[in-house]
């Protein structure tokens, strides 16, 4: 079975669409690659960690308030 070709919306490389490849779908291997170090540089993990921790609390506060 062969894999779909699909043209990268960033550089306009033609690529092969296969079941293990990461990021998304319309992004070649190399932008895919390019896009996820990008990620990891920024530190944008700590803003996530925050916004997290306070949507748990939220969702915490909602499920288990007593209600007098």
């Amino acid at each position: 079975m062969a894999f779909p070709i699909k043209v990268c919306v960033v550089c306009g490389e033609e690529f092969e669409l296969r079941p293990d490849k990461p990021g998304f779908a319309n992004r070649c291997w190399d932008c895919s690659a390019e896009e996820a170090s990008k990620e990891q540089t920024e530190g944008g993990s700590t803003q996530d960690r925050g916004r997290d921790a306070a949507r748990r609390e939220a969702m915490k506060n909602l499920l288990y308030r007593k209600d007098s």
